[in-house]
């Protein structure tokens, strides 16, 4: 027990230093943000660069809280603990991730929504996030095209919440987790209502043969 209280104050510790210092990786990161940024239609090359800095300064504080992280995992799966101490230090270490992550990402949200409109500040997020959340949203209704109101309403709102928390995740393996997971709830909320997913696949590939015929 003290091992485990010990280890989670040595990650609390370690997410308390200054987030925004000097690393190696501070151009590749400008390069992201910029190509991000390109594709809001700004003009103003103050705001530019505020917003540029504004999604560098949140891929450098995601690393150190993701860094972090990851070395105490190490530290954990090279000690003696086992059984329930491991998978309590293993949650505790979760959760302190997850309340370093949350202000975070508010403040980073606030941050935008104050430099850009609610579609560009949308844009900026989905850039975070390879785009996923419009290409399934696509991709339902195309594979369902009889998908009611409410239905749509429901998967919108399904992959709005795993972009969210894609945002936040470390690698690109781990944002499309985050939407694999929802896709997997969205299949099952279209089971229970009824959609045979199966065939409503193998329609839409017939249709999209047909139309690549064509």
């Amino acid at each position: 027990m003290h091992y485990v209280r010990f280890t989670v104050l040595v990650l609390l510790c370690n997410l308390a230093w200054p987030l925004f210092g000097q690393d190696d990786y501070h151009t590749v990161l400008t390069d992201r943000a910029s190509k991000i940024v390109a594709t809001l239609g700004l003009h103003d090359t103050a705001l530019i660069n505020t917003v540029t800095t504004t999604l560098v300064d949140q891929y450098k504080a995601l690393g150190v809280v993701h860094d972090t992280h990851e070395a105490a995992m190490k530290q954990l799966n090279s000690s003696t603990l086992k059984g329930p101490a491991k998978d309590s230090l293993n949650r505790q270490l979760e959760q302190v991730r997850d309340a370093a992550l949350y202000p975070l990402h508010a403040a980073f949200v606030a941050r935008l929504q104050a430099l850009l409109t609610p579609e560009q500040v949308d844009a900026v997020k989905n850039g975070m996030t390879y785009n996923v959340l419009n290409v399934t949203y696509k991709a339902q209704l195309d594979m369902i095209p009889t998908l009611t109101g409410e239905e749509k309403q429901q998967i919108m709102i399904w992959l709005l919440e795993a972009r969210e928390l894609a945002m936040d995740a470390s690698s690109s393996n781990a944002k499309h987790a985050w939407f694999g997971k929802y896709k997997g709830r969205i299949n099952n909320y279209l089971s229970a209502r009824g959609y045979d997913l199966k065939k409503e696949r193998e329609a839409w590939n017939e249709r999209l043969k047909a139309t690549n015929v064509h």
